[in-house]
């Protein structure tokens, strides 16, 4: 699950933090990158919990419905369909959600309330009336409408990023990306595999592992060189007018563009325009790729860029 981008994005927040916290110490700051990753995979996992709460949820209603005093005919007789949705089910006896869920001890039983809130939106949703409407019930049809329910009111939510930001400092800036993967997991199901359904790894092998620990070292311990390389190519301006996150972001693209010899140049270079855009000024992203431009021909011109 943990991808490169993903990684780019944790090593220029842990390179920000290492300069700004005065903090010396690369080991200790190695460990809090991965952290930070392994706090990524899970957010995934929780995010995937969060359909089997719904769910449980609302059986819950159904069940205090009717109970109640005076059941209305349609409390006494309820449409089952959200509740027995296979995808749910499917998704509720995972082997390694419930593992996740066992070994991190976590579930959503302490914010209800975000829970049925949550729950009344659903059931306000187009996507939730057109489903419980159709009598026609198919395991593709359960796994689309979550797809759906999933990109419509978890992707974009401003209660849940506050949530999420208040159990864990990582989680906010992890959502968008984490979001993508939850919603590829959805899409991936496969009813004949039942609770063996492989989730996302962590990583998708040990190179990216390699990746994370290699672009980190080598724009800590390359630093100097790196802002000598910004110095040269920055035209009447002193690295001193440029914003900070603007040089972070520029040392970890110029360690990949001369530590990864397999990455294309073009791939590096847009996938942190792409970053500036979302962590920098509005003008860094033009400003960046200027830069990094100059880099790549200066390097070029003097042979010290090898790509295969």
């Amino acid at each position: 699950m943990i991808n490169r981008a993903l990684i780019r994005l944790k090593v220029i927040q842990i390179v920000y933090a290492y300069y700004q916290n005065g903090s010396k110490n690369l080991d200790t700051a190695e460990k809090e990158l991965f952290f930070s990753l392994n706090k990524a995979y899970d957010l995934y996992n929780y995010l995937l919990l969060l359909i089997v709460e719904v769910t449980k949820y609302a059986e819950k209603r159904i069940w205090a419905g009717k109970n109640k005093l005076r059941p209305t005919p349609e409390e006494l007789n309820p449409n089952m369909k959200f509740v027995e949705n296979r995808f749910a089910a499917q998704l509720e006896c995972n082997e390694q959600l419930r593992a996740f869920m066992e070994n991190q001890k976590r579930s959503w039983s302490n914010d209800e309330e975000f829970v049925k809130a949550l729950y009344e939106r659903i059931l306000a949703s187009d996507c939730y009336q057109e489903y419980m409407a159709d009598k026609y019930r198919s395991y593709e049809a359960d796994r689309e409408l979550w797809r759906k329910l999933y990109k419509t009111l978890i992707f974009d939510n401003v209660e849940l990023d506050a949530l999420l930001e208040e159990q864990s400092l990582y989680w906010n800036a992890d959502k968008e990306i984490v979001d993508t993967f939850v919603l590829k997991t959805i899409k991936r199901f496969d009813v004949k595999l039942g609770a063996k359904q492989p989730l996302l790894p962590e990583y998708k092998d040990e190179e990216d592992q390699e990746f994370a620990r290699r672009l980190f070292r080598r724009t800590i311990l390359n630093a100097d060189y790196y802002r000598h390389l910004m110095m040269e190519n920055t035209k009447n301006w002193s690295l001193e007018r440029v914003a900070f996150m603007d040089l972070v972001i520029m040392q970890v693209a110029i360690a990949e563009i001369l530590s990864f010899p397999n990455i294309p140049i073009s791939v590096s270079l847009n996938e942190y325009v792409e970053l500036a855009k979302l962590y920098s000024t509005p003008k860094s992203p033009s400003f960046i790729n200027g830069m990094l431009d100059a880099i790549v021909n200066q390097l070029k011109k003097e042979n010290k860029l090898i790509k295969n």
